[in-house]
């Protein structure tokens, strides 16, 4: 909010060059433009604020999603060992081959692979990477959504069957957008910065 009010008050500043953004904002106390070394310090502010809250939630969502990967391994080791003993694998047994949900979940964990490299990622094409996730998702989705129409009865306790990864996919989507997009109001405030010295 802050950085959008500070960015109107400088982006009128262009305009009207005898109309400089000034103190006389109720949240200061004088009235005289800010000085130019003020304005640096509190872009750099955001900045740093900005940096932070993007390393968080990067940090707790590709922590999330070592969650899910490591809890898609156990199902495979499960799958392996005693198949379609668990549940979420049992409601299968009739329609799909133990190899195909072995596969699946595979398939699974690089999508959720791929979502973790995007969003923690800082090359220019970590996004890439997350629509790749996106994509690979929706094929997991149609095939797990094809088997559970099949079932004698549709079962809701399977339904992050098809919709785990492409839930996970999307939001990592979603949270890389916003992030970006609050880099870009920064640029962008960094931009309507005026040469001012107090004097």
């Amino acid at each position: 909010m802050a950085i959008k009010r500070l960015g109107r008050i400088w982006m009128k500043s262009g305009k009207d060059a005898a109309s400089l953004p000034s103190r006389d904002d109720p949240s200061f106390d004088d009235f005289c433009p800010i000085d130019s070394q003020v304005q640096e310090e509190m872009v750099r502010s955001f900045e740093r604020a900005n940096d932070q809250q993007s390393l968080l939630w990067r940090t707790v969502f590709a922590a999330f999603l070592f969650c899910f990967v490591a809890f898609l391994l156990y199902s495979i080791v499960q799958q392996v060992s005693s198949p379609f003993e668990l549940r979420y694998h049992a409601y299968f047994v009739e329609d799909v081959e133990s190899w195909m949900i072995i596969a699946a979940d595979w398939v699974a964990i690089l999508a959720c692979s791929f979502s973790i490299i995007g969003i923690v990622s800082k090359s220019n094409y970590h996004r890439r990477w997350l629509w790749c996730s996106f994509f690979i998702s929706i094929l997991l989705s149609v095939f797990w959504l094809y088997f559970m129409m099949r079932l004698p009865r549709f079962r809701w306790d399977v339904i992050w069957r098809p919709f785990g990864p492409l839930s996970v996919a999307g939001i990592c989507l979603y949270v890389d957008h916003l992030l970006a997009e609050s880099s870009e109001e920064i640029r962008k405030l960094r931009g309507y910065m005026y040469a001012y010295k107090a004097t």
